[in-house]
């Protein structure tokens, strides 16, 4: 299939729009801050949690009804459910019930749903670069919480604005982008006819749960998620362990979210040009080398090196959608890409309690040394399990 011209690019361009505006779910550290008031720590953190499992739920179902649901009605759907979602937030009224149905379910299903029918739609234009495709629209998806979530907080600030009218506001430029898309997003043609049979190297997901490769790369990319998420989540704490002021920890912090971005397109990158082995070792030497520098700047109370290797685990933590989603496509091919991806995309759902527990074990031993000795041991079982994943 060929794909030649400059269509194919601004359909990449147009799926990055659509992820930059349904990454604003990932803002959740932001936008919970009007709801402090109303619910505890635990209850805000059980909400995004809740949110990231209906994502993955989302996600997953959108691929189960692809070939009978056009994309076209899927993200119509999508938009509904998440505007919705948070309108339903910004009236909770106290009501747990509510916050989770809003925020949690409605919306996190409306973003797994346009964020795997864009994913899907998009990747069938660059069969030659599927990489750098992934790397791009998961970069865009990656930078959405910097920039909407900077949008969030400074309405937040006007009085005559206030936390509410933010939230239907930004619920109201979900919907209306993923109505948009949903006027704009198509496959291409040949891709379309070529979806009716299948081609060699097309997997379908009953058979592909059956390999021992899927559920290989169904634990590295848990591990891989896992302690990337672990490790940015301690943030502007952690930098305040190991020596950083207090106006540079918030800084430093702030740049977290962009080497996350970075890492999407960078390992999209490696992908295409290395190739599938080599981007495999690459991404879990990166791995193992972020947490243990980051170690290492605890036991030296080196503030500096404790930036260089926070700012890795950022960037690690970006290679996993990008990296899961260009293995699927090798491994599985693509007529079978819109359920298969959100199978994968379900280690999600345990590398979402990863924060949790680390927090936990930093609270128990009162230092952050223990906790990256943990997420240190996790990456090199991670290369482990790296190194034995082949395609067969």
């Amino acid at each position: 299939m060929k794909n030649k011209g400059s269509e194919r690019w601004l359909r990449l361009g147009l799926g990055c729009v659509i992820l930059l505006v349904a990454g604003l779910i990932y803002a959740w550290s932001i936008l919970n801050k009007p709801l402090q008031s109303s619910f505890d720590k635990t209850q805000l953190s059980f909400c995004f949690t809740l949110a990231l499992c209906f994502f993955c739920l989302g996600g997953l179902v959108s691929g189960l009804i692809s070939n009978k649901v056009s994309a076209f009605n899927r993200m119509v759907l999508a938009a509904v459910l998440t505007g919705i979602g948070f309108i339903l937030t910004a009236v909770h009224r106290g009501s747990l019930v509510l916050l989770y149905l809003g925020y949690g379910v409605m919306a996190g299903s409306g973003i797994g749903i346009v964020y795997n029918t864009v994913i899907a739609a998009t990747n069938a234009w660059f069969p030659d670069k599927k990489g750098l495709c992934s790397g791009a629209l998961m970069m865009s998806f990656g930078f959405s919480a910097l920039l909407f979530g900077k949008l969030a907080d400074s309405l937040f600030q006007v009085p005559s604005f206030g936390w509410q009218r933010t939230y239907q506001l930004l619920g109201g430029i979900e919907a209306v982008v993923f109505i948009a898309g949903a006027w704009l997003l198509k496959m291409p043609e040949k891709a379309a006819d070529k979806q009716l049979d299948d081609q060699e190297g097309d997997v379908p997901t009953r058979e592909m749960i059956k390999k021992i490769s899927f559920w290989k790369l169904f634990a590295f990319f848990t591990l891989l998620a896992a302690v990337g998420s672990a490790a940015i989540g301690f943030g502007k704490d952690y930098f305040l362990s190991v020596g950083l002021a207090e106006g540079a920890a918030v800084t430093v912090a702030g740049l977290l979210s962009i080497f996350n971005g970075l890492g999407r397109i960078v390992s999209g990158m490696a992908f295409d040009k290395l190739g599938l082995r080599k981007a495999q070792i690459l991404t879990s030497a990166v791995a193992i080398l972020s947490p243990a520098l980051a170690l290492l700047a605890i036991l030296l109370h080196a503030g500096w090196l404790g930036v260089i290797g926070l700012c890795l685990c950022g960037f690690t933590y970006g290679f996993s959608p990008t990296m899961s989603a260009a293995l699927v496509a090798a491994f599985y091919g693509n007529k079978y890409f819109p359920l298969n991806f959100p199978v994968l995309n379900l280690v999600l759902i345990p590398a979402s309690f990863s924060s949790t527990l680390a927090g936990a074990l930093v609270t128990a031993s009162g230092s952050y040394l223990s906790t990256f000795v943990v997420l240190t041991v996790l990456s090199v079982v991670g290369l482990a399990v790296n190194l034995s994943i082949k395609k067969a």
